[in-house]
């Protein structure tokens, strides 16, 4: 298949951690990959997709999220973090079949689609029903059972959910070319103990997996873990090894001085997630100090029961605007910033070198922003509408590996139908609505 979109503005890496605005963009896709880039149309035959003007950007990737929380939208509002948790979730979690999961995770999928996911990094419990619908939807997913354990004896070999998480990985790592891939997972510090984090650090090092995990979401949880062990939730996690994967480590809300430099020198990546810190009252990350860092820095839109969305252009927004508020500062972040936050950090986070920007040799994971609704005019600069303007309805095309899998309204590899009768048919289970 070669397929040239043409009349849009391609957002490409200027190199010096900005973007460039390519006008009129031509962007040549060879199959699954990007082969031409350039204003001037290419030779040769092409089938030619007319983008109306539209800004072109890479695909967005949400760095952390439950996706089948949409399930439980809304749930607690109001709520701190432990008291949402143990009131508001963990009961409901409790009742979920693989059926319902399947059913949230379908409709966490259209969400994501429609507003400019292309892929996300997932945490939850019956995992396979997500790698299912992904072969199905042509999404890209990082997919982790996590492991939690509040008994100081207990071993992985073990453990009933190591073993699942396990078995998710030996089934699923790798498949649909690559798209579906497969993260060990711990849930936190506060939901694990010493013994099975470690040896589950270790079966995750000896298969060459990443690790994703909650770290710091609160000043309660980092003081207790302090108070407890003498030592950061940062530092116990590194003294068990845990960092000697490629991490993800989700929040970020409390980190000290010396956690921002052991993540760096392990080469971790942090993962904003603003609406759910701010919903939960967990607090502020400190961004600019992360990006001053060198840190690599994703940005998550947490599981839609605490935020109350899958939106990452909506992550985008507060995280431009936060954070000058917070330091007093309007240059603090820059809205080029939190677009490679959302774009390149969160494909780094995932190990997909292949993507997150828009390059010859990357792979056609595009999203179509259009340019013409009313708080889209006029549009001096795309990169700043992005973060400042842009809404998630303003998305007309969302394609991975080349495929358009969103456009204009019409999901083209989900049935929207039969998923709204599975949501609606849970909600009757777990709710009587």
């Amino acid at each position: 298949m070669r397929l040239l979109l043409k009349n849009c503005i391609a957002l490409t890496d200027d190199g010096n951690g900005g973007f460039a605005r390519l006008e009129p963009a031509f962007v040549g896709i060879t199959d699954d990959t990007i082969t031409y880039l350039g204003t001037a149309r290419p030779a040769g035959d092409w089938t030619e997709k007319d983008l109306g003007g539209a800004i072109l950007i890479p695909g967005l990737v949400n760095g952390h999220t439950h996706a089948a929380m949409t399930l439980l939208r809304g749930r607690g509002s109001g709520l701190p973090l432990h008291r949402w948790l143990n009131e508001a979730i963990f009961p409901i979690e409790d009742r979920l079949t693989p059926a319902d999961i399947a059913a949230g995770n379908a409709l966490a999928q259209m969400e994501m689609l429609r507003t400019g996911t292309t892929s996300y990094s997932d945490m939850y419990f019956a995992e396979e029903t997500a790698a299912q619908l992904c072969l199905q939807s042509g999404m890209k997913v990082n997919l982790s059972r996590p492991i939690t354990c509040f008994d100081d004896g207990e071993h992985a070999a073990d453990s009933t959910r190591a073993r699942e998480s396990l078995e998710l990985f030996d089934t699923w790592h790798g498949k649909a070319n690559g798209r579906i891939r497969v993260d060990f997972a711990i849930h936190a510090e506060y939901t694990c103990r010493e013994r099975i984090a470690r040896e589950y650090a270790e079966l995750g090092a000896a298969r060459g997996a990443r690790m994703h995990l909650h770290l710091s979401e609160t000043q309660r949880e980092h003081d207790a873990c302090k108070a407890t062990y003498g030592k950061t939730p940062t530092e116990w996690f590194r003294d068990l090894g845990v960092l000697n994967l490629p991490t993800g480590a989700a929040h970020c809300v409390t980190l000290e001085d010396g956690d921002i430099e052991i993540l760096k020198a392990y080469g971790a990546t942090a993962v904003h997630n603003p609406s759910s810190n701010l919903k939960l009252g967990s607090g502020f990350m400190r961004l600019k100090t992360l990006l001053d860092s060198g840190l690599n820095v994703a940005l998550g839109t947490d599981g839609a029961a605490s935020n109350d969305n899958l939106d990452m252009l909506e992550e985008m927004h507060l995280a431009a605007m936060i954070h000058n508020g917070a330091l007093q500062d309007p240059t603090a972040i820059r809205a080029a910033d939190v677009l490679r936050m959302a774009t390149a950090g969160g494909a780094r986070l995932q190990g997909r070198e292949d993507t997150g920007s828009i390059a010859v040799g990357k792979k056609a994971d595009l999203v179509a922003i259009g340019p013409n609704a009313p708080h889209m005019l006029p549009m001096f600069d795309p990169v700043a509408a992005l973060a400042y303007s842009v809404q998630g309805s303003d998305v007309c095309m969302t394609m991975v590996d080349g495929r358009v899998l969103y456009e204009n309204g019409e999901y083209r590899t989900i049935d929207a139908d039969r998923v709204r009768y599975e949501v609606q048919k849970a909600l009757g289970r777990l709710y009587g609505i």
